[in-house]
């Protein structure tokens, strides 16, 4: 067992106390300037910085009907555990990161609100999240670098009286040296390298200590600058260091102040006036979140006072703390609310100027079937619940949720179902990518509403709860959950949607019903020998057929007409009609042929329609010898469990089935086929 010395020494082992030094640098402005003539993308502005952020965690590019499409790997959360981590959401991330980079390039988005705009749970908050969370990281890599100054104290050495809101150390430059300094630090560039550009003022505070010392140095700012001591800034939320987030609360118990900072009365003694930087404290969200990053939570919820402060900080970058003139700041404003709040900003001529001054973007609910998956497998896996989760289970729960965001199709022979598969990528007949682009196009507030993930999320914890003495949870325990929670779900005002949502219900648990029936069917028929008997059986029968030839019957060893009813009795499987019958023989002997040239040997594995009837066929061939319907009767003989025991191992070995699982599925199937046999 170990013992604390021991755990302590581990520690000891691994830590890095050089990383460490490095991260708390601290030297002169002189040896600034050096960092600077060498990395003067330590300079960057927080958009810049921002942007070059996202880029550095790699992008991956393809096509999505034959248009170029972004993925930001940064929205992956690789810095993070992935729990924070976006699908599905590519093309509003695109439009997210292009604003970013223009607001970047200073072409006028860097003067706007950047407003994430959709329905509760599209992940507005997640973004912010992650963006607040990678800056801190970003801060602490080399190449996220930056640094901010301080004055020393005179009367101690090794005080320093930090800038209370972290400005850049190059605001000492007066401006009319500015742009010779810039061009000295930018000598040798080239015009697509990373070029110094110095903007804005000192804050109060460091411009009150600065031209205190210019008086005592008779203004050589040469010997001012000797006082100035510069650090490497971390930016972190929970310090309040480069990070803000600002959020509503009751009107009685907030002012503005909360935003720009306030008076310190207990410093009014002391420097005797309220209107001494130094009496005040530069603690508002705008001031700490200089440099970085502030979030305005449900943004449109904030009262009218607030939005002046909000207006000028965007179109000036500039803040009106109380008592001050207007002081420079260097920040991402990122706002989020949702549809009802939004609405009413549309609808309230007063909020124009606020109207004027933002940028929108759309962050819609995940559409992609696939990608909505994804973001229950993060939260519910067999390691994080201790629990089997059946196939399907959380595949049904997205699809009904997916379902409940897609705006019906305006083809009448498209259904709701189908839609969803197309734009999960599943090919239909007489679809093409374009097509899917259209059913896009068309459907213009898809995704803007419907079901949110959290409700899912919700009624799968549920169904985890009630079933915990259970060894797995299944589909139906799930849907029943999302089902009994419709009456109580506080967004749903109308019946008339309560119902349509039912019905979507309906819609998946009848394809539920398809899938395990023919995973049930493929588990019955996958025996290779026997597949492999069929198959050759099959293609002896068509190779004679489509050259007006004779086959040897194996057994009499007599030569006979092709076998029509075996060949239809598979091709009917798979919708083959009469008509069409001749075309598809001819399609598999070209294959075969095509095969053939190239030195390869057909197999059935290869053609997935005819793997399908082949499966089919020998499922029909051996469902009576099973006797599956007699699961419900509960009288099995020791052969029919054996065969049953068998087709049990195939849902546990090739579906993700565990013991109890397999045997709900089989139950389930078994009753579908009792009620065929009772209609029949």
């Amino acid at each position: 067992m170990v013992n604390g010395n021991e755990i302590i020494s581990l520690v000891g082992q691994r830590q890095d106390i050089e990383q460490f030094r490095k991260k708390h640098w601290v030297g002169t402005f002189e040896e600034y300037l050096d960092i600077v003539r060498q990395h003067p993308e330590v300079t960057r502005n927080a958009y810049q910085r921002v942007y070059d952020m996202i880029l550095s965690a790699g992008v991956e590019r393809y096509e999505v009907a034959r248009e170029p499409r972004v993925h930001y790997k940064f929205f992956d959360d690789p810095w993070g555990n992935g729990h924070d981590a976006i699908y599905g959401l590519d093309e509003a991330l695109e439009t997210f990161v292009n604003a970013l980079k223009s607001a970047a390039k200073g072409y006028g988005i860097e003067r706007r609100v950047l407003l994430l705009h959709g329905p509760v749970g599209s992940s507005k908050s997640t973004i912010a999240r992650q963006l607040k969370k990678g800056l801190e990281r970003y801060s602490a890599t080399d190449e996220g670098a930056l640094y901010t100054l301080g004055f020393v104290s005179l009367d101690n050495p090794e005080v320093v009286h930090w800038c209370p809101m972290n400005g850049e150390p190059l605001q000492l430059i007066p401006k009319r040296f500015r742009r010779d300094i810039e061009a000295m630090l930018n000598e040798g560039r080239g015009p697509d390298e990373f070029r110094v550009k110095i903007e804005g003022e000192l804050c109060p505070f460091t411009r009150y200590i600065y031209n205190e010392r210019l008086h005592l140095y008779n203004g050589d700012w040469t010997r001012v600058v000797k006082d100035v001591r510069v650090k490497r800034l971390l930016l972190s939320e929970k310090d309040r260091v480069g990070i803000g987030t600002f959020q509503p609360k009751d009107e009685k118990n907030q002012d503005s102040t909360e935003l720009t900072g306030d008076i310190n009365f207990r410093k009014i003694a002391e420097y005797g006036s309220d209107s001494d930087p130094r009496a005040f404290n530069f603690d508002g969200e705008f001031n700490i979140a200089n440099r970085g990053i502030i979030e305005f939570v449900e943004v449109l919820k904030l009262d009218v006072a607030f939005l002046y402060d909000l207006l000028g900080a965007s179109q000036e970058h500039r803040i009106k703390p109380k008592k001050f003139a207007q002081t420079d700041i260097d920040e991402v404003i990122l706002g989020h609310t949702n549809e009802p709040e939004y609405r009413r900003l549309q609808n309230n001529e007063f909020m124009e100027a606020l109207r004027d001054r933002t940028v929108k973007i759309d962050i819609p609910y995940v559409t992609k079937l696939s990608e909505e998956i994804k973001i229950y497998e993060r939260d519910y896996n067999p390691e994080r619940v201790h629990k089997h989760i059946a196939p399907h289970t959380l595949e049904m729960a997205a699809m009904w949720a997916v379902l409940t965001r897609l705006e019906e199709p305006k083809n009448a022979g498209l259904t709701l179902l189908q839609k969803l598969k197309l734009y999960n990528g599943k090919s239909l007949p007489g679809f093409t990518e374009e097509n899917v682009k259209e059913l896009r196009e068309e459907a213009v507030n898809e995704g803007m509403h419907g079901i949110s993930p959290r409700y899912v999320q919700d009624k799968i914890s549920n169904a985890l709860v009630a079933h915990s003495d259970a060894t797995c949870i299944n589909p139906f325990m799930v849907l029943n959950e999302l089902e009994a929670g419709l009456k109580h779900h506080s967004l749903i005002n109308d019946e008339a949607t309560r119902q349509r949502y039912r019905e979507l219900l309906g819609v998946v648990k009848e394809e539920y019903e398809n899938i395990v029936k023919n995973e049930v069917q493929r588990a019955i028929a996958a025996d290779e020998d026997a597949l492999a008997r069929l198959c050759a059986n099959y293609i002896d029968n068509v190779k004679a057929y489509t050259q007006h030839e004779k086959v040897k019957n194996k057994f009499t060893g007599q030569y006979e007409e092709p076998d029509e009813r075996l060949m239809r009795s598979i091709e009917e499987k798979i919708d083959i009609a009469e008509s069409r019958k001749d075309d598809f023989r001819r399609e598999i002997m070209n294959y075969i042929g095509a095969l053939s040239i190239d030195g390869r040997k057909f197999d059935y594995k290869t053609n997935e329609r005819l793997h399908r009837a082949l499966e089919l066929k020998l499922f029909e061939d051996q469902k009576d010898t099973i006797k599956l319907t007699s699961l419900i009767s509960n009288v099995v003989d020791a052969d029919t469990q054996a065969k049953i025991d068998v087709v049990k191992a195939r849902l546990i070995r090739d579906f993700g089935y565990n013991e109890e699982s397999a045997t709900d599925v089989l139950n389930y199937v078994a009753s579908i086929f009792a009620r065929g046999d009772a209609k029949e």
